[in-house]
């Protein structure tokens, strides 16, 4: 969704993450390897001795945090977690944050244990609601919205320029668009194309979503 400098990420890691030395391609290989497999073991010897917590995994262009959560690698992700080098904002090549990952795998005890740490809820262009709003996530986006989210968020112009309610009405969730509008989330909006959240889901073949939207009553 977005596009990200390389040094700037290698600089974050060295800066946020542990003081482990550059790591061999073999290594990094072993490690994004055991993230993927929930190797927790591996993972936990050498996250910080050999392999840097928020290193990007040049396969995949995610640090090993956003990668646990969409591999769903539960335990490799509660030993990141738990690990003090660990950057909970480290961003994918993309701009995908941990929690962002959690909230589009509809992963709530990702979520949760992201948000208890601290997790950043807003940010600049996609957010985590927006991916919430995307999934149809109704307990994730109560828990980003208890936790002041912003309702009207805008994603990138270049991507659309979406709010969290377009995104659930794009997408056909109409669990989370209620949602969203009962907690004062403004229809009225208008994406990068000029179209409302009521029009994106018309165009999208959501009419049901449209009538939900337009016939919504605060």
């Amino acid at each position: 969704m977005r596009s990200f400098i390389l040094p700037a990420f290698v600089l974050a890691a060295t800066l946020h993450g542990s003081l482990a030395a550059a790591a061999t391609p073999e290594e990094r290989t072993a490690f994004f390897r055991a993230v993927q497999l929930n190797d927790t073991k591996t993972v936990t010897e050498m996250v910080g001795k050999v392999v840097n917590a928020n290193e990007i995994n040049p396969l995949g262009g995610e640090p090993a945090l956003v990668l646990a959560v969409r591999e769903d690698a539960m335990g490799v992700f509660r030993a990141l977690l738990a690990h003090p080098g660990t950057d909970l904002e480290a961003q994918a090549m993309n701009g995908n944050t941990a929690l962002m990952m959690a909230a589009f795998k509809r992963n709530k005890a990702a979520a949760q244990a992201l948000l208890e740490r601290g997790a950043a809820v807003n940010r600049a262009g996609w957010t985590p609601l927006h991916y919430a709003a995307a999934s149809g996530d109704e307990d994730i986006a109560r828990l980003l919205i208890a936790r002041k989210a912003k309702l009207d968020a805008r994603s990138p112009r270049a991507s659309g320029a979406y709010t969290p309610l377009m995104m659930a009405a794009r997408e056909g969730q109409e669990g989370v668009a209620r949602l969203l509008l009962a907690q004062g989330a403004d229809p009225r909006l208008r994406n990068g194309e000029g179209l409302t959240a009521v029009q994106i889901a018309e165009r999208a073949g959501r009419d049901d979503i449209a009538r939900a939207i337009s016939s919504f009553k605060r």
